[in-house]
């Protein structure tokens, strides 16, 4: 299998924080980047497509959830750490689960609805940098 050649320049990145019944949803990544670790669905934004059009997407193709996005809870930045990593902006979202349940696609192997007060307790659980943050700050968007 050939290595994945990441682009020269930062790659435009959405992600949401789905929230049902008080909890939200985190999914664990198959693959490069971030393997083994838990984080929000979500992914690159294609040419020509709003934040909330690529949002819906992806989200639909990695865990088939119909959402409603309720507004931006905020953003990452990710440098690359090693050469060939990539380089992203991740803008993230809080959201509200509206329809159907996970189905997984291939990029992610496992995924969890956790009340977001346990996060910091989460200690088994591998969690992407800043996850924390934007979970905290989707939360209260909602009124939660």
């Amino acid at each position: 299998m050939a290595a994945v050649v990441q682009p020269t320049h930062p790659q435009l990145a959405v992600s949401a924080a789905i929230f049902r019944d008080g909890k939200v949803l985190l999914v664990r990544r198959a693959r490069s980047p971030a393997k083994g670790f838990y984080s929000l669905p979500g992914g690159r934004v294609e040419f020509g497509e709003s934040l909330h059009q690529a949002l819906s997407r992806e989200v639909d193709e990695e865990t088939g959830l119909e959402i409603e996005i309720i507004g931006l809870a905020g953003w990452r930045e990710v440098l690359p750490a090693a050469a060939g990593a990539g380089h992203y902006l991740i803008m993230s979202f809080a959201a509200r689960w509206t329809a159907k349940e996970p189905a997984l696609n291939d990029e992610l192997d496992d995924y969890r609805w956790i009340v977001p007060d346990a996060l910091g307790s989460l200690c088994d659980l591998k969690l992407t940098g800043g996850l924390e943050e934007v979970i905290l700050s989707a939360h209260r968007l909602l009124g939660a």
